[in-house]
């Protein structure tokens, strides 16, 4: 086997494998607790919030390794004004969600305006934010927990005992069925789109690479997603929060990969000079990768206060840095150009899967900033030590 391709392979799988690694250290070291059914839907109940900023994250530091300091505060303020809507002005849900996710877009837009067409360092607007909003935060609720009352917010959001896709399929031996459906359905969906594609790109005389290698990712992939819907069926099937992880993750992947404004971000990332003088509004791009930031700051604003059933003045602190972690230990650079949204999202259970680890393990809470913050530094030590060698 050619040395060449066998590097490449391992660069290109390397947070596959640390994944595979890590999962292996804690399922040793808690004795098998980290995959019991309720301990994996409490990981993706917990770390929800951390899949969608990520997603957003990606996208601005595909600009050119920029990144958001703001949006845990913003992850703060959304749920309290949100929590203010239902609870105290009585509004209606949905509008109440709407409206939320509109404040969250004007946020992103009002910072979005001063890095793209003033060109003030998104570092600085955004450190200006994180400051504004988590003040504002405490403004609005007068620093006091306001309690989120409302079951029908709570069951759509995932908060609570209860939230979770009904059973109707009429449950089983203890198996929830719908989960169990969805990761069949999952799996024949994707065995189709990639054969299909595989099959356009042998009539358009495309490369196609390994065809065997090609079935062999198709078959781990199925595996995975049929053990975690098996998983989850032991417990009480799909969290709701998982729902709208899914629909983040497949709408941002598929305009990262296939639309036109995604080819964008990627351009910008990695020569903006030459990307402008192509014709494409630079400062467009960048203003809507951070006005989406604040939309999707929103959504996990509602995710938070959801889960915890209450909105605090002190939410979302240190949710920007899960989010930045996730990006680059996804394989995102740090110099930006770089980076894919299913990347992120294995950067981000790894992340969890650290904490939760630890947790189970009884491991100090400063021990396990330690560990976060050096499996950060690697994760970047290694993007900018593959950069000087590719160049």
């Amino acid at each position: 086997m050619d040395k060449a391709k066998v590097k490449v392979g391992i660069q290109k799988y390397t947070m596959i494998i640390v994944l595979v690694l890590v999962t292996l250290f804690f399922t040793w070291g808690t004795q098998g607790k980290i995959l019991l059914p309720q301990n994996i839907t409490n990981l993706i109940s917990q770390n929800a919030y951390v899949f969608v900023l990520a997603t957003g994250m990606l996208l601005c530091i595909l600009t050119g390794g920029n990144i958001d300091l703001s949006v845990g505060s913003v992850v703060c303020f959304v749920g309290a004004v949100g929590g203010i809507m239902m609870e105290t002005m009585h509004l209606p849900v949905a509008l109440s969600v709407v409206l939320m996710l509109a404040l969250g877009a004007l946020i992103g837009a009002w910072q979005a305006f001063w890095i793209a067409f003033l060109r003030i360092p998104p570092f600085i607007t955004t450190l200006s934010g994180m400051l504004v909003f988590r003040g504002l935060s405490n403004v609005v609720l007068g620093g006091k927990t306001l309690p989120i009352k409302s079951e029908a917010f709570i069951r759509m959001f995932g908060g609570g005992a209860n939230c979770y896709v009904p059973d109707f399929l009429g449950g089983g031996e203890g198996l929830n069925r719908v989960a169990l459906a969805a990761g069949a359905i999952a799996c024949i969906l994707y065995i189709v789109i990639t054969v299909r594609g595989h099959m356009n790109r042998v009539k358009k005389g495309y490369e196609t690479g390994n065809v065997a290698m090609m079935y062999i990712k198709m078959a781990v992939i199925c595996t995975v997603v049929m053990a975690l819907s098996y998983k989850l069926a032991q417990h009480k099937g799909i969290p709701t929060s998982l729902v709208w992880v899914i629909i983040v993750v497949l709408v941002y992947g598929y305009i990262t990969s296939k639309t036109t404004i995604g080819r964008y971000f990627y351009a910008v990332g990695g020569n903006e000079k030459a990307t402008k003088l192509s014709g494409i509004n630079t400062n467009m791009v960048y203003f809507i990768a951070y006005t989406n930031m604040g939309f999707l700051a929103a959504l996990a604003g509602m995710l938070t206060i959801a889960r915890m059933t209450s909105a605090q003045p002190t939410y979302g602190q240190n949710y920007e840095m899960d989010a930045i972690g996730s990006c680059f230990i996804g394989g995102a650079s740090a110099y930006g150009g770089v980076g894919t949204v299913p990347g992120v999202i294995i950067g981000a259970v790894l992340m969890g899967i650290i904490n939760q680890g630890m947790s189970i393990m009884g491991t100090d809470q400063n021990m396990q900033k330690v560990v976060k913050g050096l499996v950060l530094l690697a994760a970047v030590i290694f993007d900018v030590v593959s950069k000087k060698k590719n160049s």
